[in-house]
């Protein structure tokens, strides 16, 4: 199996490429980058991609079995630009699904986030459903969407109102219910592998807390 990573310097997508590079049933990774980064693996490729053409994007997948998404900014990294923050977590997700069509990928795996709904007042959520809702439109063979609740891992940079969640999460998650708990993002990484070996796989596919946990079994 053949598979791209698109977010492979995100915390959901950097443990993805671990497991990826350790499952015997996957031969070639590809991670989609706009810089290389500091990765090396005989079963790894870096393919410098311009996000905002869609023809490098097709180049990129081809002959790729699975595409697996996880990006996604902050309101601090974009500095509030709200069209900044769309090009992100909007146009990347939606411009690689219609790619992976083009290409005839046969799966399309997405985090997006628990609470997603394209009719929302929150512009996180509402942003994320209008993702979901655009990929469904897609003729795509196979798509996973999952919806974490809050990460638990250590991200790259830090982020201190993240890490104070974690620690609440941590302490009174057995108190939420369950499409809500905090998950470890090395979990959701773990459970889209497990997709991506599924011989039958489903058509739609929403993946909340209960989900994820499901396919670690």
């Amino acid at each position: 199996m053949k598979v791209a990573v698109i977010g492979a310097s995100g915390l959901i997508g950097g443990y993805l490429v671990q497991h990826l590079l350790a499952e015997p049933s996957v031969q070639h990774v590809k991670i989609l980058v706009r810089k290389k980064l500091d990765l090396a693996h005989n079963k790894l490729e870096q393919v410098l991609v311009n996000f905002e053409d869609p023809t490098t994007l097709e180049s990129a997948l081809q002959g790729t079995d699975a595409v697996c998404v996880a990006v996604g900014t902050t309101q601090s990294k974009v500095k509030g630009d709200m069209a900044a923050y769309r090009k992100v977590d909007y146009d990347i997700p939606v411009n690689s699904a219609r790619a992976a069509a083009i290409q005839a990928c046969g799966l399309y795996l997405l985090v997006s986030s628990v609470g997603a709904d394209a009719n929302a007042s929150n512009f996180y959520l509402k942003l994320k459903g209008e993702v979901e809702e655009e990929i469904k439109k897609m003729d795509l063979p196979s798509v996973n969407i999952f919806r974490p609740s809050m990460l638990l891992g250590n991200r790259a940079e830090f982020r201190l109102g993240e890490r104070i969640g974690q620690g609440v999460m941590r302490v009174f998650n057995w108190l939420i219910p369950s499409k809500y708990k905090a998950i470890n993002a090395s979990d959701v990484a773990r459970s889209m592998v497990q997709c991506c070996l599924e011989t039958n796989p489903p058509k739609w596919n929403i993946l909340e807390y209960q989900q994820i946990m499901a396919k670690l079994k």
